[in-house]
C-alpha cells in the first residue's frame, strides 16, 4: 500500500512541484492550503480582496490537474497566538523576530502534522529547500542543507523535532530553482512562472511598524537617540522602527555614518555609534533545539549563522549550566541582533539552533 502524504500547498510553484514529484514517487497525495489569517486580523479593509484567496485557487488548480484532492484547513486562531502575538511581543521587548521560524515550528510542522496523523496520513511534505536523512550510527534524523545553496532554507527549519523530521518529506532538497520551474512548466502548472513571495505574509506592504501600532496596539513612543556615552543626539520615532545595524531612515545628519548599535527598552533609548561598534565577539543563545546531537556537553567547533541571508562563520559553542549556549566567534560578527535565530552547522548538517538573547 502506498504511503499517504499530506502536502502543504501555498499556491506557489515550489509546493506544487513537491506534490508532483511525490506522485511520481508513488505516494498517495492529498493537498492542503492553510488559512492563517483574515483581512481583519492584519488590518486590511473588508472591501479589499485577500491575496490568499488567489493562492488557494492556484493550489486547487494544481491539485485538479495532477489528480488529487485538495482541502483548506483553518489554523487562524493558532497562527495568531503562536506567530502574530509572538511577533508583537518580541518587538515590544526590543527584539527583532523572525516569524517564519515560529510559523514552521508551531504551525506547519506541529499543528499540520498533528492534523495529518488524525487523518491517518503517514507523513507531511512541503516545498522547502532542505533535506532529511537518518543517521544509522546514532539513530537520529538529520536536517541537512539543500543542494542548491542559494535556496537553502535549513536556517528557518532548525526548530523541527526528531518526531517531526521522521514524518517530513522535502522533495525539492536536491533540486535548484530553475529545475523546479522547468518541471512546473512540463506539468503545465498554472503557477510555473509565479514569483516567489518575499515579505512577511501578514504584514501589509511590509510596513511592520504600522501593523504593530495600529493592529496589535503595540505602544512605542518617541524617545532619545544617544551615543554610547549617553550624549543625546536627537529624537527617535519609537523603538519598533529600528533594528541593529540600521543606518538609513534615522532622520539625523552626521559627518560620518552612524548605525543603530543598541535598543534600550527600559529607558526608551536608541543608541547610535560608528560601524566598529556593531561588531560582537560573542553572543548567548537560548531556547535551544538540537538535531544532530542530543545535547552539547563540551565546547564544540561549529559554523554559525545569525541571519537567514548571512554566510556561516566559524565559532565555538560553550554549553552553559542554565541550558543556554555561549557562542564565541573566531572573528567578530556584525550586527548580532537579539530575537533573531542562531543556527549551528557541521558541514551540511544542522547541529541545532536557538534564539539570540
Amino acid at each position: 500500500m502506498s504511503e499517504k502524504v499530506l502536502v502543504a500547498m501555498s499556491g506557489g510553484v515550489d509546493s506544487s512541484v513537491a506534490a508532483a514529484l511525490l506522485i511520481e514517487q508513488g505516494f498517495e497525495v492529498t493537498g492542503v492550503t492553510l488559512k492563517l489569517f483574515s483581512n481583519k486580523d492584519i488590518g486590511i479593509e473588508r472591501s479589499r480582496t485577500c491575496c490568499s484567496l488567489a493562492d488557494v485557487e492556484d493550489a486547487r488548480s494544481v491539485a485538479y490537474r495532477l489528480g488529487f484532492s485538495h482541502h483548506v484547513f483553518n489554523f487562524g486562531e493558532q497562527f495568531r497566538e503562536q506567530v502574530i502575538n509572538r511577533f508583537a511581543s518580541a518587538y515590544s521587548r526590543g527584539e527583532t523576530p523572525n516569524p517564519c521560524i515560529d510559523c514552521n515550528r508551531y504551525i506547519k510542522f506541529s499543528e499540520l502534522l498533528d492534523r495529518a496523523l488524525m487523518l491517518d496520513m503517514d507523513c507531511i511534505a512541503t516545498g522547502h529547500y532542505a533535506r532529511v536523512e537518518l543517521d544509522n550510527n546514532t539513530g537520529r534524523y538529520l536536517l541537512k542543507k539543500a543542494t542548491d545553496s542559494s535556496k537553502d532554507q535549513s536556517y528557518v527549519l532548525f526548530g523541527l523535532t526528531q518526531e517531526q523530521l521522521k514524518r517530513t518529506l522535502f522533495p525539492l532538497g536536491s533540486l535548484n530553482k530553475s529545475e523546479v520551474r522547468r518541471l512546473a512548466e512540463e506539468q503545465g502548472l498554472v503557477n510555473a512562472k509565479k514569483p516567489d513571495s518575499q515579505d512577511i505574509c501578514f504584514v501589509k506592504d511590509g510596513d511592520y511598524a504600522s501593523f504593530l501600532e495600529n493592529t496589535m496596539n503595540v505602544y512605542s513612543p518617541p524617545g532619545n537617540f544617544t551615543d554610547s556615552a549617553g550624549n543625546v543626539l536627537g529624537t527617535h520615532r519609537g523603538l519598533i522602527r529600528y533594528t541593529i545595524g540600521q543606518r538609513k531612515g534615522l532622520g539625523l545628519s552626521f559627518v560620518s555614518p552612524k548605525y543603530v548599535i543598541k535598543k534600550d527598552v527600559e529607558n526608551n533609548v536608541v543608541v547610535l555609534g560608528d560601524e566598529p561598534e556593531l561588531f560582537s565577539s560573542s553572543m548567548t543563545v537560548k531556547d535551544l533545539n538540537l538535531i544532530s546531537v542530543e545535547a552539547l556537553t563540551e565546547p564544540t567547533e561549529a559554523l554559525v549563522k545569525t541571519r537567514y541571508s548571512q554566510k556561516e562563520t566559524p565559532a565555538v559553542l560553550y554549553p552553559l549550566d542554565n541550558g543556554a549556549t555561549l557562542v564565541k566567534f573566531h572573528e567578530p560578527q556584525r550586527a548580532v541582533t537579539s530575537g533573531q535565530a542562531a543556527v549551528f552547522y557541521d558541514g551540511d548538517n544542522v547541529i541545532g539552533g536557538g534564539t539570540i538573547v
